[in-house]
């Protein structure tokens, strides 16, 4: 492995642009090769982000030696296909969430990753930011008791058009999976694997969720209220209920630097945690961690977690009659 190390990036969409920031904003890590379908769209990503090396096919991508890791940036409804591509290339892998379309996808993507012994993780961002670590921190650390339920959200309002992805049923498109799975992975991080699910939901004219509400249940009792939309603008708001006080995420909590940590009788203590360049430089940096300490997976977003909340996310859209056409 090079002093640097080095990435490449299948897509060239707004979220690999995201990510492409986030590790130039890192002294340790660069991003030197782009994947496209087309040499247009290869060379004005590459020109933007100052990277080198442009391929016009993924799979050139995937075999070019000089890469570590592959970040897959795609719809959701290629990221298993692009994922098996890179492992069996023999590179390392960063797949953006949904970590793929269904629960049997991730399990093909996760066997694959332990077959062959390359490091694979879900590209849930969110849960590296500094932010989130504290809040990791004050809830171990009982700063309000045993947690009890949780109040999530995640939703905006788009203009209907069936040919945008988050419309397109072929795309995995919805809200569900394009952003009510972080108000879903926040309670999986906090309080585990459910027992209980609910859940209802609207289906547009296209056959995908506008808008979602989920109630998960846990086998001490606790609760976690989440919500989802595409159609709907919503607070985007977090709060972690506890036994004796709670926190608060600030909005948007999902990319955020500040809480509020609230205990009965005490004045309310906020806390800042800043984040590196456009927060995505932690996922990277963790990433690029694990794979120099030889592991094969992350602590923070394992990936048996990241199978059951692919399993959470299908028994929502399967309550919600919500199927994909490639299923």
């Amino acid at each position: 492995m090079t002093t640097k190390f080095r990435w490449g990036i299948i897509g060239t969409g707004i979220i690999a642009g995201k990510f492409a920031a986030g590790v130039d904003a890192l002294e340790g890590q660069e991003v030197i090769a782009v994947g496209s379908r087309t040499q247009a769209a290869a060379d004005r990503f590459a020109d933007q982000y100052d990277i080198r090396r442009r391929h016009t096919t993924y799979a050139d991508l995937a075999a070019d030696t000089n890469v570590d890791a592959v970040y897959i940036a795609t719809p959701h409804s290629l990221h298993m296909e692009n994922t098996l591509l890179a492992l069996r290339n023999g590179k390392h892998v960063l797949c953006e969430k949904p970590f793929a379309i269904n629960a049997a996808q991730a399990h093909a993507m996760v066997s694959e990753a332990r077959e062959r012994g390359f490091f694979l993780m879900e590209a849930m961002w969110t849960r590296f930011l500094p932010i989130v670590a504290e809040l990791r921190k004050l809830v171990a650390d009982g700063a309000i008791g045993a947690v009890r339920m949780i109040h999530a959200d995640f939703g905006f309002r788009t203009a209907f058009n069936p040919e945008h992805r988050l419309f397109d049923p072929a795309l995995g498109g919805g809200a569900l999976l394009d952003v009510g799975v972080y108000p879903v992975s926040l309670a999986s991080m906090l309080l585990g694997r459910p027992d209980r699910i609910v859940s209802l939901g609207e289906i547009g004219a296209t056959g995908i969720d506008e808008q979602t509400g989920i109630l998960l249940g846990y086998p001490n009792g606790e609760l976690a209220v989440l919500s989802t939309a595409v159609t709907t603008e919503t607070p985007q708001e977090a709060t972690i209920l506890g036994e004796m006080g709670y926190i608060r995420l600030h909005t948007p909590w999902w990319t955020g630097h500040t809480l509020t940590l609230v205990r009965k009788g005490e004045a309310p203590k906020e806390i800042h945690r800043p984040y590196i360049g456009n927060g995505y430089s932690h996922e990277a940096m963790e990433v690029a961690a694990c794979v120099q300490a030889g592991k094969t997976e992350s602590a923070v977003m394992p990936l048996d977690e990241s199978l059951s909340i692919m399993e959470i996310l299908d028994t929502v859209r399967s309550q919600l009659g919500m199927k994909y056409p490639m299923e």
